[in-house]
C-alpha cells in the first residue's frame, strides 16, 4: 500500500431541508388551520480515527465530499428526515488543520475516536410554527440553513512507542525487521526507506510499537530530503533508537550532526529517552571499534549497545532494554 501523510480535502455539510407551508384540508373542515412540517437536518461531516489504516492515500483519488441534505417538511405537520452524516476514516494519528495548513483544528489519537469537522445546516420551520393568536392562517415558512463547507488539511503523524531514527543507510529497517515482523524494504543504499515502517514488538505480553523514521540529513529541519516531513513522525514517540553505523569514520560527527537536526526542529525532542546503538559491528575490526568508541565516549556522556544485524550480537539485551524504556 502507498503512503501518504497529508493530503487537503473540501468538506461539505448537508443543507437542512426548507419549511412546508400547507393547510389542513379534510372533509367536513372548511377552514383547516396550517399543518407544515419542518424541515429535517442536513448530515454532519465527520472524521473517525481507525486504528488498522497506515495513510492518507485514499485521500489523494477524491478530495471532495459531500454529506446528504435533509429532506423538505410536508403537510400534517410530517418534519423531513435528516440526512445521513458522512464518515470518513483516517488512520490514528491523523490531525486536521484549516485550509492554510497551519492552524490546528483537531488531533485524532484515540481509535474509534470522531470529530465532527463540519456540521449539517438546520432543517427550516415549517408555517405551522408561525400560526399565533393574530395570524392563524400563516404562509410563512423558512428554507433550511447552508451545511459547512471548506477545504481543509489532514496530516498524519505517526503514532509509535519507539522511534528509530539515524542517517540513510545506517541499518534501520534491518533493525525493524529484526525487533518485529515487518518487511521494510531493504538495500544497501541511501534513502531506501521513503515513508516510516512499523513494527511490533511482542515482550513480556506488552506490545511496543516501532516506526523506522526514513533517513535524516544535513538540513532536514529545513526539509531538505523531504527532512522536515519525516521529523515529524518522531514528535508523538516516546522513546528514540539512535542507530549509528560504526564503520563510519566520524560516528561521533554523525551523531551530533542528527541531534542538531532534532533540536533545529523541536528541542523538546531532545528531552525525549533515547538508546544509542552502534551497528555493523561485522564490518570493523576490533581495534577500530575501540578507538571510535573510546573518543566518542570521551564526549558524549551517556551509555550505548553496539551489535551486528549479520550475527546478532547483543540483540537481545538490546531488545530488553527497549522493553524496559517503555514499560
Amino acid at each position: 500500500m502507498k503512503f501518504l501523510d497529508q493530503a487537503k480535502i473540501y468538506i461539505k455539510a448537508g443543507n437542512g431541508g426548507s419549511g412546508s407551508a400547507s393547510f389542513r384540508r379534510e372533509k367536513y373542515i372548511e377552514f383547516g388551520g396550517p399543518d407544515g412540517g419542518d424541515g429535517g437536518n442536513g448530515g454532519s461531516i465527520i472524521l473517525e480515527a481507525e486504528r488498522n489504516l497506515n495513510t492518507l492515500i485514499d485521500f489523494r483519488y477524491r478530495q471532495h465530499f459531500k454529506a446528504e441534505s435533509g429532506k423538505p417538511g410536508s403537510k400534517k405537520n410530517k418534519t423531513g428526515g435528516s440526512g445521513e452524516d458522512l464518515i470518513l476514516k483516517v488512520p490514528v494519528g491523523t490531525q486536521i488543520y484549516e485550509e492554510d495548513n497551519n492552524t490546528l483544528i483537531y488531533d485524532l489519537t484515540q481509535n474509534n475516536e470522531k470529530f465532527i469537522v463540519a456540521t449539517g445546516g438546520k432543517g427550516g420551520l415549517g408555517n405551522t410554527r408561525f400560526k399565533s393568536s393574530t395570524n392563524r392562517t400563516p404562509r410563512k415558512k423558512t428554507d433550511g440553513k447552508k451545511g459547512e463547507e471548506f477545504w481543509i488539511w489532514l496530516q498524519l503523524k505517526v503514532i509509535a512507542d519507539v522511534g528509530i531514527i539515524g542517517l540513510p543507510n545506517a541499518g534501520k529497517s534491518s533493525f525493524l525487521s529484526k525487533c518485529t515482523r515487518a518487511r521494510p524494504k531493504i538495500a544497501n543504499y541511501p534513502f531506501t526507506t521513503l515513508n516510516p515502517n512499523l513494527g511490533v514488538l511482542n515482550m513480556n505480553h506488552k506490545e511496543i510499537v516501532l516506526a523506522d523514521i526514513p533517513g535524516l540529513i544535513e538540513g532536514s529541519h529545513k526539509g531538505v530530503g523531504l527532512g522536515d516531513k519525516f521529523l515529524r513522525h518522531i514528535e508523538r514517540c516516546k522513546t528514540l533508537i539512535h542507530l549509528i553505523d560504526i564503520s563510519e569514520k566520524d560516528i561521533l560527527g554523525n551523531y551530533l550532526k542528527i541531534r542538531n537536526e532534532l533540536s533545529k526542529y523541536d528541542k523538546k525532542i531532545l528531552k525525549k529517552k533515547e538508546i544509542i546503538i552502534f551497528n555493523k559491528l561485522d564490518l570493523v575490526d576490533m581495534n577500530s571499534i575501540s578507538k571510535k568508541l573510546k573518543n566518542f565516549k570521551s564526549k558524549i556522556k551517556k551509555g550505548y549497545e553496539i551489535t551486528s544485524l549479520v550475527s546478532n550480537e547483543n540483540f537481545e539485551r538490546i531488545k530488553k532494554m527497549i522493553y524496559k524504556k517503555c514499560i
